[in-house]
């Protein structure tokens, strides 16, 4: 049978399990908050451990806590921090919209592993807490989680991307094919083209990534309970600020204003939206390698993808683009968590956003699906990429799109006329011009140099 013991706080006594590192308003938020079962992200409950860490060490270095208490407090956050202690965080991630229960979670699991390595009481709020208040110590979490996540996690996943795309830029620049507008044949581009335009929309976004990474590193920190600054010593911001930095890697700054660094969660609105946009970059990029490796006899089938596993538990022989539909399926997941950071942003009700704990939950996801998706889309389906240059050949040689470089010397509505009749008649458009008698072989040569007709200019004249 499960053993209890009793814990008070300021409502009164609370049962909590015997061997909880947590107390009273701990197992309180356990007790409320049955609702999805989803506990607090690792990041962010590492990210906690971080400031825990951080503000007991700025404490004592402005004489605010005795050395020893310091220590015992640090040596229990590094607990936290290195996810020793994950199952002692039971919150659920809908819980009090300031993200209290968290907090407390935290500070309660420090007090009691510091007071039994001091042999006498370290008190969760006025110690563990001291400097601090749940309403600036978790807006900072969520910065401090997701900046270190961005940083050391999707935007090298990012680059890797961008790296895989420019690569196959490369490759594939030799390979001529028809490009598509509506969906319908247009005028010729190379594959190389293609590929660099999805470079590029990889590389923009990189960029919309670091700008939201730059807003994340300024945090609310040192505001305390409305952005004033009540209850901490003045130094105590630089000062934590200062051992977090150096404990991620990422360096983190005082917020300008601390009321709006309070009130608002604009930066984390910001961030989900440059996620957003990232993840409609992927969407477009792994829908067009699903439509252009389609086929293999009824589709574009202009590129061959790595067959990575049967497709149908009917058809035999049948391999579908798996990774492409894994990483559209996370992209959506992503534009989903957009729309809840954006309405969760707007109930920053005057002094403080009540909605913070699921603003983790989605955020970090969001991050954290980005980054794995990238590195399985440049593994599992980039890496064993190949063109099909017969089939793209096949299929430019008859496209009536060509006709448009014939616009210069014959005008647009004779070559109107030859594309129509090279469609209907499933002839190239050279045929149909040499059985017209528009033009002699040679201005044909010069004006259907398909190269030519990937590059800007008139074609026969660049």
């Amino acid at each position: 049978m499960a053993t209890y013991r009793t814990e008070k706080d300021s409502l009164g006594d609370v049962e909590v399990p015997a061997d909880a590192l947590y107390g009273a308003q701990t197992q309180r938020a356990v007790d409320n908050f049955q609702i999805s079962g989803q506990r607090m992200p690792r990041a962010f409950i590492r990210a906690l451990g971080q400031i825990k860490r951080a503000a007991a060490i700025a404490n004592r270095e402005t004489g605010m806590l005795d050395a020893d208490v310091a220590e015992a407090i640090v040596e229990a956050a590094e607990h936290i921090i290195a996810g020793d202690i994950d199952a002692h965080f039971p919150v659920d991630v809908y819980q009090t919209g300031s993200g209290t229960s968290s907090n407390m979670n935290a500070n309660e699991v420090i007090s009691r592993l510091a007071s039994e390595a001091l042999g006498r009481h370290v008190h969760a709020n006025d110690q563990v807490n001291l400097c601090q208040s749940s309403n600036d110590v978790v807006p900072t979490a969520i910065h401090v989680a997701s900046a270190s996540a961005i940083a050391h996690s999707l935007l090298p996943a990012l680059k890797r991307l961008r790296n895989a795309l420019a690569e196959k830029a490369q490759t594939f620049d030799d390979v001529l094919k028809s490009a598509r507008t509506h969906l319908m044949d247009a005028t010729p581009i190379r594959m190389g083209q293609e590929f660099g335009g999805y470079t590029m929309q990889v590389a923009r976004g990189i960029d919309r990534i670091r700008l939201a990474l730059g807003e994340l590193q300024e945090v609310p920190l040192g505001g305390t309970a409305t952005g004033s600054g009540i209850n901490r010593h003045l130094e105590f911001p630089a000062r934590a600020l200062k051992h977090i930095s150096e404990a991620t890697g990422v360096t983190f700054r005082e917020a300008e204003d601390h009321f709006e660094a309070q009130s608002a969660r604009d930066a984390i609105v910001s961030a989900a939206g440059a996620l957003n946009t990232v993840a409609a970059s992927l969407m477009k990029i792994a829908n067009d390698i699903r439509l252009l490796s389609s086929g293999p006899t009824s589709g574009f089938a202009e590129i061959k993808l790595k067959p990575l596993q049967p497709g149908s538990s009917i058809m035999p022989g049948k391999v579908n683009p798996v990774l492409c539909e894994a990483m559209m399926m996370v992209c959506a997941r992503v534009m989903g968590n957009h729309t809840t950071l954006t309405i969760c942003g707007q109930h920053g009700n005057l002094e403080l956003n009540v909605m913070m704990p699921v603003m983790a939950a989605a955020l970090l996801e969001s991050i954290e699906l980005l980054a794995g998706a990238c590195h399985a889309f440049v593994d599992k389906c980039l890496a064993g990429m190949e063109a099909d240059r017969v089939r793209c050949q096949a299929l430019l040689e008859l496209n009536p799109a060509i006709a448009t470089a014939l616009n210069s010397k014959i005008g647009y509505d004779k070559a109107a006329t030859v594309a129509k009749a090279a469609a209907k008649s499933g002839r190239s458009v050279r045929e149909v011009v040499r059985e017209m008698g528009l033009l002699s072989n040679q201005e044909l040569d010069r004006l259907l140099n398909v190269r030519d007709l990937t590059e800007p200019g008139i074609p026969g004249r660049n």
